[in-house]
């Protein structure tokens, strides 16, 4: 079946995110149809202004509100352990951890793992960055915390390589995720359990 131009140019938008495929997106579609244009403007409006509205951290590039401030609130909050560092794939993961109440440290956001089949190397993710912030900060433990799929091992063992010389610790969580898991949707025992049994390198 065809639609008018209008609604097939955002079925395929839609078919763009992740895990969304022709079918939802089309009901995705016909949803915002049946609502009243006020919503739809509201809708619209979010996002234009996702962008706009939102920054980055200039010091564990997690997302923040843009503003004055160049860091997010859990960089400025003097009450986190300021010499523990986790290290995550991406902004995404971050809620997973606070949830378990169980980190109180900072974050680091690689900003992806390492796919040299894809031309991701070491040098697109923000690991120079981690070693000046242990380097000039006074980090006693780094928590690798990178997803358990070949990708997120592949990378954990690059940092620990990098990160040897600096004769800091280094732990990685522990096995009680599942391999080819994704941290976003662990639930928050088996991460904490997980964040509490973390392995030292050595």
């Amino acid at each position: 079946m065809s639609y008018p131009s209008s609604i097939q140019n955002l079925i395929n938008e839609f078919s763009k995110l992740p895990g969304i495929g022709p079918r939802t997106a089309v009901r995705f579609v016909f949803y915002l149809l049946r609502k009243p244009q006020s919503e739809l403007d509201a809708f619209g409006s979010a996002i234009l202004d996702l962008k706009k509205e939102i920054g980055v951290c200039s010091r564990c590039f997690n997302i923040t509100e843009s503003g004055e401030s160049k860091l997010c609130s859990i960089c400025q909050n003097p009450q986190r352990d300021q010499k523990t560092i986790c290290v995550v794939e991406e902004a995404l993961n971050i809620p997973a951890f606070e949830k378990t109440r169980q980190f109180n440290g900072l974050y680091h956001i690689l900003g992806g793992v390492i796919k040299p089949r894809k031309g991701v190397g070491p040098e697109q993710l923000k690991i120079r960055e981690l070693v000046e912030r242990i380097k000039n900060n006074g980090i006693s433990e780094v928590i690798i915390a990178t997803n358990p799929t070949t990708e997120g091992e592949t990378t954990a063992l690059y940092l620990v390589r990098t990160l040897k010389p600096l004769k800091i610790k280094t732990t990685r969580l522990a096995r009680g995720l599942p391999t080819g898991g994704d941290l976003e949707y662990t639930d928050e025992v088996t991460l904490g359990s997980a964040l509490a049994g973390r392995r030292e390198y050595q």
